[in-house]
């Protein structure tokens, strides 16, 4: 089944069609961040460590697509070459996977995966885990998380993504600038 599943996934608007543009007019009109009750894409939740039972939430989160915008100077001078630009050193997951924390406190960022996307907004949908749930306390495959070393964890750029876009997914040769991290290696003596 799951096969099948990942296969639709592949070429979503031509498989989905209509059912794809139904979905993306309904979630327009939704909230920023949505808690919905089961996965939209099964095959790829359950890889990603979603379990079908208590302490487990799946929440539908939002982004806007474009270009960052730095906030407003109030006081001081204003430097010639200053830019309204910014640029964010995060991908559009991580910053879905923080916001979607944001809203659920009490929980903790599992991972998240790709929903949809057009012009002026990209869905993910983050998997959360409640730490504080008996269900997971007791669970030995997922009570990792409820060490203490793991609070925060999306906020320290520990998750998948957020150590996709750290340059964390390659070792040795050619990660020598990545490693401990890239601000260590700007701010290393030349």
């Amino acid at each position: 089944m799951y096969k099948y599943i990942k296969n639709v996934w592949k070429k979503p608007k031509e498989n989905l069609n209509e059912l794809w543009k139904e979905r993306l007019v309904s979630w327009r009109k939704q909230p920023v961040s949505v808690r919905i009750e089961k996965p939209t894409r099964l095959d790829k939740a359950r890889k990603l460590g979603y379990k079908a039972k208590p302490g487990y939430l799946i929440v539908r989160q939002r982004v806007i697509r474009g270009g960052h915008t730095r906030p407003t100077i109030r006081k001081g001078r204003k430097s010639k070459r200053r830019t309204n630009r910014q640029v964010v050193g995060k991908n559009y997951q991580q910053i879905c996977e923080e916001r979607a924390n944001k809203k659920h406190m009490n929980c903790e960022v599992l991972n998240s995966y790709y929903v949809a996307k057009e012009g002026r907004y990209i869905w993910y949908e983050v998997i959360l885990v409640d730490k504080s749930h008996p269900v997971i306390k007791s669970d030995k495959k997922i009570n990792w998380i409820t060490e203490p070393q793991h609070r925060g964890r999306v906020f320290r750029g520990i998750t998948s993504p957020a150590r996709k876009s750290r340059g964390l997914r390659k070792k040795g040769k050619g990660a020598e600038k990545a490693r401990p991290s890239l601000r260590a290696n700007k701010r290393r003596m030349h």
